[in-house]
């Protein structure tokens, strides 16, 4: 955590870079519902694999629930409770396997294994039927997923993506903003978070909110544009951390 700190107070291009990815990941979410980790994550994984998750998650947690708040009206939260309940499952699975990495070369590795399966999810265009087993499954793997690399939104979407955007969006907001307090509790009791990760995510907060600000500016184009861009960058990102995590 060290290191992540001194990105910030030693290296202002580093530090620019680090805010500029939480600021396109807040615009992200904003727009979608979903999408602040697979924008955020990989970047800043690259960066200082401290970076991730927990500090991702804290942030995740504030724009996720913004979303919510914004369009509470429209939340089912009947899908909410089921598919929170499966995301404790899921995240008590995370933290066995987080408990059992032997250093960070090995979270390394594990994490853009993950990730590059995020950005597979997303673009194999699989489908499930909206159903309550289908949900129960994908928010469980999203529950691993989103603990470990703090990107849990892929899996969610096989089963949202032939949901109307205006129920989708809020719904899958509150889910998250649960699911991240979720993660972040089986993060701290596996010994992955503390008050560290807390004041990292309080540094990086004010690129958030200014991305929260512009993203009620941008209009409904951005949605159709930049998920190729993302996808390309997450996969990269994902085939670089592996070699790191091999190295």
């Amino acid at each position: 955590m060290e290191n992540a700190f001194f990105h910030f107070w030693a290296s202002p291009w580093l530090a620019a870079a680090i805010l500029a990815i939480v600021f396109t990941a807040a615009i992200v979410q904003v727009k979608l519902g979903m999408g602040f980790g697979l924008t955020a994550a990989p970047l800043l994984a690259l960066i200082d694999p401290e970076l991730v998750p927990a500090s991702v998650l804290f942030l995740g947690l504030s724009t996720a629930t913004w979303g919510a708040w914004s369009e509470r009206a429209s939340i089912h939260w009947r899908e909410v409770t089921i598919a929170s309940i499966a995301r404790i499952v899921g995240v008590a699975l995370a933290t066995v396997i987080l408990a059992n990495l032997a250093d960070r070369d090995t979270f390394t590795l594990v994490f853009g294994v993950m990730i590059g399966l995020a950005v597979l999810l997303s673009v194999a265009g699989w489908r499930l039927p909206f159903k309550s087993p289908s949900l129960v499954a994908m928010a469980t793997v999203s529950g691993i997923m989103g603990t470990i690399t703090s990107v849990g939104a892929p899996p969610l979407a096989i089963v949202y993506q032939d949901r109307p955007a205006a129920e989708a969006r809020p719904t899958l907001a509150a889910f998250f903003a649960l699911g991240c307090g979720i993660s972040l509790a089986g993060l701290y009791l596996s010994g992955w978070a503390d008050l560290r990760n807390f004041m990292l995510a309080i540094v990086m907060a004010p690129a958030m909110l200014a991305g929260l600000a512009v993203a009620r500016r941008i209009g409904g184009r951005f949605d159709r544009r930049y998920r190729p861009a993302l996808l390309a960058i997450s996969g990269t990102a994902a085939i670089i951390l592996i070699a790191r995590g091999l190295a």
